[in-house]
């Protein structure tokens, strides 16, 4: 039966209400329906979360990568891409001149690359590598785990960089230890993986990666570590080499030879783990020792070091700096390394005997100071110390003063050995060998020596350090050295091409890379006396006529007057121009280009390359100008070809990296050569004629009597073949010159200080180049055939006899040998002085300058147009106004 419920208790001061109905108390069902319910409105909550959490991350993450890709290189790049690669420089006989390169690198295609190096790589740096898409999640996954590991160390993060991500690192990004740097990689070694060989990605990373010694890429890098090329390389050292990318300094095995033993060990582990090689393989080359060799440039052709940078400034200016360091050039150029050695040789003998005789002795090198006792216990260790100065010649040798007497000095020296210590070496060096080390005298004349010495102490005392040149065989000795302070040049080309076949520019390429061969510009002097003769020939002169050889007096006013000279100060009156060439009469040569007038001399000068512009001043025509030896050498080459131009060149051809031709050397050409190989070439010479070959001929021959019987005759001596040639000697003997040729070679010599000064009285070409010149033909003439100079048609050869002497000379048709034309007359401005008769000679003091001392200048006034002028200024005013001799 139905209970009510009691009736609710009323409030006091309040009229009772009934209660509500009380809900009934939940069974376990509805529990779990309201827990379902909420539970399932939790999980919806949390879905819709990760949904947007993984929008927002997918958002992120998009942005991201536009952010990383926003600013990525672009790899089609890579496809065609070819690194930087030096250029190299060939001697004429093949061998290697110079390596031209801001980064060493010798480009090497993938099928060229021995599989053993290739795996080596593989296995020490991407053991994935041809599965990967790029990137090597594995390795991703292990690197995290070991920095995690090594977390509290406070190293850095090792990379799982595989080779695609090394590749776009050294390529295309750079080296940042950054995420952002790591993302853009990762991204780029997807999209190099895509586009790119497995093959390819090798190709470029082997020829890429820098693995130290200044070497870039892999082949580079075996010639600088053992001197071998790639496919000579054993499994060892191919080993090594695939240890140097992680660290290159570290594992440098020069520096640290233990570190680079446990890294190639390493790698060979890999090796056997990968199967590229067997274990037993492994064992094997892990047991051999590690002995690198040096990359000392075994083969580049000694000495040719201004050569080479005359080559460089060439293709430089041609192709330009980039193409030349990077761009793979294959440069084929002239030179002779046999005639270069001579050259070299005989240039620095002819130097040292003009510093024996008159540069005195300089003094020793360095001195260490020790007692008798120190020096003979421990001399050699304090030599190997000191270090040699620029320009030492390789054969010589630093040497210390162990002990001494007045007559004997015991010296002391290192002799270098290829795989081994230097070995200690005594000799005794004599007081007799050393009569040349004289003292040089303050303020005195150039060339003045004091006596010799008396006693070897007054050379050198114990602990000097001085060179010497250890002797040769058993029966030689020391002999005393230094280095001269005088310098010179020396370019010999072969006439028919204008190919340069040696060029020496100075004592030393490491004291100073000046080239005086082809960057001083200095005076020829007689030297240019040649030219003002072909201009003369040119205009109808005949070389027996007669021109008086007498003194002049040039009024320039306000100047005063200038009075110009022969070198021998005297006056022979009326002679022929073959005499006057044959002993370098300057007043001759003056009155000469008078009659002609400078315009004519000038267009000769420049027709045959000596200078751009050349004044219009009587000075100029006997040198008082400015030119080079290699200048000089085209233009007596252009007189050896009978007028033909002749322009001296040292590139022969250029190829590029891929072997196409990008220049030749123009001039001789033979296009029958290649229409029928079996039939005699017709070579096509494309030189334009700038001179009459009669009036060449004429010159030439003239020449070849200054060697006979002229200023020339050291040239010639014993040679035996006919040679034609001209000294030169300028003002104050500044300058000494030969230049002279053979049918099939031609040799200017120079001999002179870097800044202008005083050689010594009488030091002249014919006294100090000629020598030079004559040494190195001697060598360089030595299996040559014997040719004459060949006339052109046109001329007729005929000796004929002055009052002096019987003289050959070249004819034109109506010219008769011994006749000679009235004498012409001197310009405005001048007077003659103590002329001769015509027929005899008048021997006449020199007239004195306006300061009362002789002036034996060999420069003259200035032509008609410009009597009045001085003449050229330069460096020394009026002082250097041409040749001597």
């Amino acid at each position: 039966m139905a209970i009510d419920p009691p009736p609710p208790r009323e409030r006091l001061g309040a009229a009772s209400a009934p209660s509500p109905p009380r809900a009934p108390r939940p069974g376990k069902g509805s529990v779990r329906r309201f827990l379902a319910r909420w539970l399932g409105r939790l999980f919806g909550v949390l879905a819709g979360l990760v949904v947007l959490a993984g929008l927002a991350a997918v958002i992120v993450a998009y942005g991201a990568y536009r952010h990383y890709v926003a600013d990525l290189p672009d790899i089609n790049g890579l496809k065609n891409y070819q690194p930087a690669v030096m250029s190299r420089v060939f001697a004429g006989d093949g061998s290697l001149l110079a390596e031209l390169a801001n980064e060493r690198r010798i480009y090497t295609p993938f099928t060229a690359i021995p599989p053993l190096v290739t795996a080596a790589f593989i296995a020490a740096e991407d053991q994935n590598f041809w599965t990967h898409r790029g990137v090597d999640p594995l390795a991703i996954l292990r690197a995290a785990v070991t920095d995690i590991g090594h977390l509290h160390e406070g190293r850095r993060p090792i990379g799982a960089s595989t080779i695609t991500q090394q590749l776009a690192k050294n390529m295309l990004l750079g080296n940042e230890p950054t995420l952002g740097r790591k993302i853009r990689e990762a991204i780029l070694a997807l999209r190099i993986d895509q586009s790119l060989s497995k093959q390819r990605v090798l190709e470029l990373y082997l020829n890429e990666i820098y693995l130290g010694q200044q070497s870039y890429g892999v082949a580079a890098a075996a010639e600088a570590y053992f001197n071998k090329p790639l496919d000579e390389l054993t499994l060892a050292e191919a080993a090594m080499l695939a240890a140097l990318p992680k660290a290159p300094n570290n594992y440098n095995p020069f520096r640290f030879p233990e570190a680079a033993r446990a890294r190639r060990d390493w790698v060979l582990e890999r090796m056997a783990e990968t199967h590229a090689v067997s274990l037993a393989e492994a064992r094997a080359a892990q047991a051999e020792p590690l002995v690198p060799h040096g990359y000392h440039h075994p083969d580049v052709t000694p000495g040719g070091e201004y050569f080479a940078d005359e080559v460089k400034r060439e293709l430089i200016s041609r192709f330009g700096a980039e193409t030349t360091s990077e761009g793979g050039l294959m440069v084929r150029a002239s030179l002779d390394p046999h005639l270069q050695a001579a050259a070299e040789d005989t240039l620095r003998a002819g130097l040292m005997a003009y510093d024996r005789a008159h540069g005195g002795w300089r003094g020793a090198v360095s001195h260490i100071a020790a007692s008798s006792a120190e020096l003979g216990r421990d001399w050699a260790g304090k030599l190997a110390a000191v270090v040699p100065p620029p320009g030492m010649l390789p054969r010589w040798r630093l040497a210390i003063v162990i002990e001494e007497s007045d007559g004997a000095a015991r010296l002391g020296w290192l002799e270098p050995a290829a795989d081994a210590p230097a070995t200690p070496k005594t000799g005794t060096i004599l007081l007799a060998d050393c009569a040349w080390a004289r003292p040089k005298i303050a303020n005195a004349p150039a060339g003045t020596l004091g006596p010799a010495p008396q006693r070897l102490r007054d050379l050198f005392t114990p602990g000097d350090v001085v060179m010497i040149e250890p002797p040769a065989t058993k029966t030689a000795r020391l002999q005393l050295r230094q280095i001269p302070e005088v310098e010179g040049s020396l370019v010999s080309l072969d006439p028919r091409t204008g190919r340069v076949l040696a060029l020496v520019g100075g004592w030393s390429h490491a004291i100073s890379q000046f080239d005086r061969a082809t960057q001083a510009n200095r005076q020829p002097g007689s030297a240019f006396k040649p030219f003002v003769y072909l201009a003369a020939m040119e205009q109808g002169i005949s070389p027996s006529q007669r021109f008086l050889d007498a003194p002049f007096v040039v009024d320039l006013g306000d100047k005063g007057k200038w009075r110009p000279n022969n070198f021998e100060m005297d006056f022979n009156g009326p002679m022929p121009l073959h005499e006057a060439l044959q002993h370098s009469r300057n007043l001759v040569t003056l009155r000469v280009a008078n009659q002609i007038g400078m315009a004519a001399v000038a267009e000769t000068a420049t027709a045959f390359h000596i200078v751009d512009d050349m004044p219009r001043v009587l000075p100029a025509a006997i040198g008082a100008i400015e030119t080079t030896a290699l200048r000089l050498a085209g233009a007596y080459a252009s007189l050896d070809e009978g007028g033909r131009a002749v322009i001296p060149s040292l590139i022969d051809s250029v190829q590029d990296r891929d072997g196409h031709v990008l220049w030749r050397t123009p001039g001789l050409g033979c296009e029958s050569c290649a229409a029928d190989p079996g039939q005699p070439p017709l070579l096509d010479d494309q030189r334009p004629a700038i001179a009459d070959p009669q009036s060449v001929f004429q010159v030439v021959t003239m020449m070849q009597d200054v060697v006979q019987r002229g200023t020339g005759t050291r040239a010639g001596k014993d040679l035996g073949r006919p040679i034609a040639g001209k000294t030169g000697t300028t003002q104050d003997y500044n300058d000494a010159w030969f230049a002279g040729f053979t049918p099939d070679l031609v040799t200017i010599v120079w001999v002179g200080f870097d800044q202008p000064a005083d050689l010594g009285r009488n030091q002249t070409g014919g006294e100090l180049a000629a020598p030079i010149w004559h040494d190195f033909m001697a060598i360089a003439l030595k299996d040559h055939p014997v040719l004459p100079f060949v006339a052109p048609p046109g001329v007729t050869l005929a000796s004929w006899h002055d009052a002096v002497q019987t003289m050959t000379d070249a004819f034109k048709d109506g010219q008769e040998p011994g006749a000679s034309l009235a004498l012409g007359d001197l310009p405005h401005g001048t007077a003659n002085a103590a002329p001769a008769s015509a027929g005899g000679r008048a021997a006449t003091n020199a007239p004195p300058s306006d300061n009362g001392t002789p002036q034996p200048a060999e420069g003259a006034a200035p032509a008609a147009s410009a009597a009045a002028q001085p003449p050229p200024a330069t460096s020394d005013s009026d002082k250097a106004m041409g040749g001597l001799y």
